[in-house]
């Protein structure tokens, strides 16, 4: 029994809300200031998930107008993600005593991937000088991605029809990226078409490409005397892990138990408890896009450039079944080591000490939680609008533009930004609209 309460030790208590929803609770309650000092505290003191408190972090960051602050933030999640990337095993023998919150987070996929699309946009939003380097960094680190889940995908036997290949979204905003700043040199229009293409193969559905690939083909970055204003914005709320039942395993466990049990003719420990996984559920967003004004005359709306709920659900259900996997194989781990501590103590079917361990299994294994670790302020979509205006200044105006299944309801505020346009040049404008308000504040970038 003393074993057995060693073992249980792991799994600790909670006492209050985590560090991360405390972080999310400010920053949608517009209160960054207490949002980030929250995050650096929780990033001092643990070091398990030190990493995902900084992407976290970053989220506040950018949204608070300091985008340099937010690229450093990023790099420093990126590298370690990477460091962690070839040793996952880190933390899994605790994991298996426990469950996979003891495990060092080292990222999804899509996170992994995402982490290069914002040190893009904060990038550009300062200097732009590395904006295209993460792009491309993005694109590549997307494919090898897609490349393993294609690779662990099973392979069909001798005259098994076979399986259709996993799709996978991409994330647009990094061709789109490297196109805008190759437009603007003036000089590479035929790279620029290139990507265009690419945005337009890998969301059909941002109809603003045809005018992007027109516009390159025809070599004209702007009219003269114009230049363009990009407002990027980040709507709606992203996706999120909720902890969910595996029915299937637990009812397969169930079974296994009884013919183990027969088997031996000692009983091991119920399967009344079920398998917990963490399962990623997109929000509920009902922001369409964020209406653009200039100096108070309605300009257009911004378009969806990448579904980022979209992309994570697709890359995580392709792992999905590993997930589970891993969360029998704990299961099993602990029923063997119960059944092996009952068999070593002396424990049988009936007796004190045979109950006092299958209680005790019972309990150990009513102690795992699903691992619901995430990047959780990532916004639905990133979206974008391209404006050409004459050089100057001029006032222009932002507002969510709100719709449900039933239809239209009431828009958020308006909010007004002071943006200077110069003669061939790019602007950039970068606002963050979980909800129908602004959180944080509009940024504006020098042109460039």
């Amino acid at each position: 029994m003393l074993v057995c309460l060693a073992l249980l030790s792991f799994a600790g208590c909670k006492l209050g809300p985590s560090i991360p929803e405390q972080v999310r609770t400010q920053f949608y309650a517009n209160d960054l200031v207490a949002a980030e000092k929250l995050a650096e505290e929780g990033i001092k003191k643990d070091s398990s998930n030190r990493s995902m408190l900084l992407l976290e972090q970053a989220i506040v960051q950018l949204s608070s107008g300091q985008p340099k602050l937010a690229e450093q933030t990023l790099r420093k999640a990126r590298d370690h993600f990477d460091e962690v990337e070839d040793t996952l095993l880190k933390g899994g023998a605790a994991s298996y005593v426990s469950d996979d919150t003891t495990r060092t987070y080292a990222g999804e996929d899509y996170e992994r991937v995402l982490i290069r699309a914002f040190l893009a946009l904060s990038n550009l939003m300062h200097d732009g000088g590395d904006a295209e380097a993460y792009s491309l960094q993005l694109m590549d680190k997307q494919e090898q991605f897609i490349a393993a889940a294609q690779e662990r995908q099973p392979k069909p036997k001798p005259g098994e029809p076979s399986v259709a290949p996993l799709e996978f979204s991409r994330v647009a905003l990094a061709p789109y990226m490297r196109g805008i700043l190759r437009e603007a040199t003036h000089l590479n229009y035929d790279d620029a078409e290139r990507s265009y293409v690419t945005v337009a193969n890998w969301q059909p559905g941002f109809q603003p490409a045809r005018n992007d690939i027109d516009r390159a083909a025809h070599g004209a970055h702007s009219h003269p005397g114009h230049g363009v204003l990009y407002v990027f914005a980040m709507t709606g709320r992203g996706p999120m892990k909720y902890e969910a039942d595996e029915v299937g395993s637990t009812v397969g466990l169930l079974v296994a138990g009884h013919v183990a049990g027969a088997a031996s003719g000692q009983r091991v420990t119920p399967n009344i408890m079920p398998v917990k996984v963490p399962k990623l559920i997109a929000g509920d967003n009902q922001i369409e896009g964020v209406l653009v004004g200039v100096n108070g005359q309605a300009i257009g709306q911004t378009a969806t450039l990448t579904n980022i709920s979209q992309l994570a659900i697709q890359q995580y259900d392709a792992i999905y079944p590993e997930i589970i996997t891993r969360a029998v194989s704990r299961r099993v781990v602990k029923k063997g080591t119960v059944y092996a501590g009952k068999s070593m103590t002396g424990g049988s079917n009936g007796n004190l000490i045979g109950l006092a361990w299958d209680a005790a299994g019972l309990v150990w294994e009513g102690t795992e939680d699903a691992d619901l670790r995430c990047w959780s302020l990532l916004p639905d979509r990133i979206q974008v609008l391209r404006v050409e205006l004459p050089a100057g200044e001029f006032d222009v105006q932002l507002q969510a533009k709100m719709v449900t299944p039933w239809g239209p309801v009431q828009p958020g505020r308006i909010v007004t930004q002071r943006v200077r346009v110069v003669d061939g040049r790019n602007t950039y404008m970068l606002g963050n609209f979980p909800d129908r308000e602004l959180v944080g504040k509009l940024m504006v970038s020098e042109p460039q």
